[in-house]
């Protein structure tokens, strides 16, 4: 065939795209069950940090999991994770920042009275500015906080993080005053919802 035909161009062109789907399909067969179970153990690691539950590696976040019960109190879906005999409860938040969806799992005592912690499993803020909910500093805050009716209060200073349990407040990002007032409306309107379902007491 001549190689300069319109045919010969049109053929070639055709097997090197079907060559190349064809590498692609069997990447991602090959990659598809590795992709699920990291997506399974992300899930894990959020829901037990959301609770509060610590552990050392995915392994032992497994074998934590497999505690965790999906339970049904006054109509809200939790989850729940028994511990000292003492019961823990997370829900997953999902709502919208200032570029996109940002969702996570949020823990709150078995009294509905004080939050465990608080995780992040993705996010379109901004790097260097919202983004930065996602570091350790900025979730650390949420462990053992209490709640004033049922809400936390971002706020901002210079501490980063450095309120009280006992005061109900979060410190924001600075200069991301966008993605903290996301936060703040996203985190409270389903800590409301745990707080109320839990029987929780104002302060």
């Amino acid at each position: 065939m001549n190689k300069q035909s319109f045919g010969y161009t049109v053929l070639f062109t055709a097997l090197v795209s079907f060559a190349f789907v064809f590498l692609l399909a069997m990447a991602n067969e090959l990659t598809v069950e590795r992709i699920e179970f990291n997506n399974e153990v992300r899930l894990q690691r959020s829901i037990l940090g959301a609770m509060g539950v610590e552990f050392e590696d995915d392994e032992q976040a497994a074998e934590l999991f497999e505690r965790v019960e999906e339970v049904e109190v006054e109509g809200l879906s939790l989850y729940s994770f028994e511990h000292d005999g003492e019961l823990r409860y997370a829900k997953e938040y999902s709502g919208g920042g200032v570029w996109g969806t940002i969702r996570g799992h949020v823990g709150i005592t078995d009294d509905g009275t004080r939050t465990l912690g608080l995780t992040v499993l993705e996010h379109q803020e901004t790097p260097g500015l919202g983004g930065r909910i996602d570091e350790d500093w900025f979730q650390k805050q949420f462990r053992n906080k209490r709640l004033v009716d049922g809400r936390l209060e971002m706020t901002s200073r210079d501490g980063e993080g450095d309120f009280d349990e006992d005061s109900g407040e979060i410190d924001g990002i600075t200069g991301a005053t966008g993605t903290s007032d996301a936060m703040a409306n996203i985190i409270n309107r389903y800590l409301e919802q745990m707080y109320n379902a839990l029987g929780g007491e104002s302060v």
